[in-house]
């Protein structure tokens, strides 16, 4: 009876230690509602750590803008908390922050709430002294190689926020080594930053009760599909693939493509209405499903039951389409950037982006897909040994 009570002591008193010390991580989630590679992002951040053993998992506390509640509402974690947070406007939080020599941006948050670590510090405008390890992220430096798909005022918008964040901040997450070498490339590094590589997973929701049948009725889709899942930017390159589908139509080859991903945001996009001229002219309306955005899980098990995930891509800085395929297990055909090829390895199939008759040849005699071959590491290990990657950098 003693030994039973001084177990139970004993329990309680090493669960209570370990929620003790347990590592404290904020998650600032204060991004413009359109940018889904961003959201996405911090939300596979927060769900892969649920990989973890218990005695690792840190307490997270988001600080979310409010026009994200909807998405911080499907965080599924058990050590977790969220606090709506009035974040400054860009413009007006740098100005006062440099009036005020502190970065307001999170100031508040550094004073109400212990933590160890504090991430991303996307708006950095000074430098701030805290026990708290501050640490940035900046997902690509896109605008240096395609400044024609910004406004100039974008331009210098990212150029400032970049140099702000190389000039106050010790650490840098990086999605990539392409990435870390655009910004060797591009900018002075100073020796004091240290610049951590992430390449970060995606977590895969489960997926059943959803019946690909059904999806396929419901989106009009044929057994045999390709897919494409990115928004409708000029650099994401879709004008690749309406090219390749003339040229295996003219050869006698049908193909058909799903392409899921958000529209552009103006009423008469010039890249969409470029697209809908292409289709037009060479009428492949049959072969063409534009999806746009559907639900995250309708469109993993399109992504899963396709021929392959084609990724046509002029520039990334780690694909979040990559990674869902890699998780899972379906094969990628992507355009040979630097970035991909490190992403996939030996395991892609590539392509230049800029030759149509390349990836004709390469999918029209594309091998059947068979749901059971298995292209990549096990799923669960990957994404663990990527959470513990991430907590390191904290700890």
């Amino acid at each position: 009876m003693i030994t039973g009570t001084v177990s139970s002591i004993y329990i309680i008193t090493k669960t209570r230690a370990m929620e003790v010390n347990r590592l404290k991580l904020g998650i600032i989630f204060n991004f413009r509602q359109g940018w889904m590679g961003g959201i996405i992002y911090i939300l596979n951040v927060i769900r892969m750590l649920n990989f973890l053993e218990d005695e690792k998992k840190p307490a997270v506390t988001v600080f979310y803008r409010s026009d994200l509640k909807k998405f911080v509402d499907e965080i599924n974690y058990p050590y977790f908390k969220a606090i709506e947070w009035p974040f400054p406007p860009v413009e007006m939080g740098f100005v006062k922050s440099w009036l005020m020599r502190k970065n307001l941006f999170i100031s508040k948050i550094l004073e109400e709430y212990d933590m160890d670590g504090l991430f991303p510090m996307h708006n950095y405008p000074v430098r701030t002294r805290s026990k708290t390890k501050l640490v940035a992220w900046y997902a690509d430096l896109q605008h240096e190689y395609y400044p024609q798909f910004f406004t100039k005022a974008r331009l210098m918008k990212r150029t400032a926020r970049i140099k702000f964040i190389l000039r106050n901040s010790d650490h840098l997450i990086l999605s990539s080594k392409a990435v870390e070498d655009d910004f060797r490339k591009f900018f002075k590094i100073r020796k004091g930053l240290n610049i951590h590589i992430f390449h970060f997973p995606s977590v895969i929701d489960n997926l059943e009760g959803l019946n690909i049948d059904d999806l396929r009725i419901n989106y009009k889709l044929p057994e045999k599909y390709f897919i494409v899942s990115n928004q409708f930017h000029p650099h994401k390159n879709h004008k690749v693939i309406l090219e390749t589908i003339v040229l295996l139509k003219s050869r006698g080859v049908k193909i058909n493509f799903a392409f899921t991903g958000r529209f552009p945001d103006e009423a008469h996009s010039a890249y969409l209405k470029e697209l809908h001229d292409i289709i037009n002219e060479h009428g492949l309306h049959s072969q063409i499903s534009f999806l746009g955005i559907i639900p995250r899980a309708d469109q993993l098990l399109l992504m899963k039951h396709s021929q392959a995930v084609v990724q046509p891509t002029l520039f990334e800085g780690w694909s979040t389409v990559i990674e869902d395929a890699i998780s899972l297990q379906v094969p990628v055909v992507a355009s040979n950037l630097p970035v991909n090829i490190e992403q996939l390895g030996d395991d892609g199939v590539y392509f230049d982006p800029h030759n149509p008759s390349q990836l004709a040849e390469l999918l029209i005699n594309y091998p059947e897909r068979n749901l059971n071959d298995v292209f990549y590491e096990e799923y669960f290990a990957r994404v663990r040994n990527a959470a513990e990657d991430f907590i390191k950098v904290f700890s």
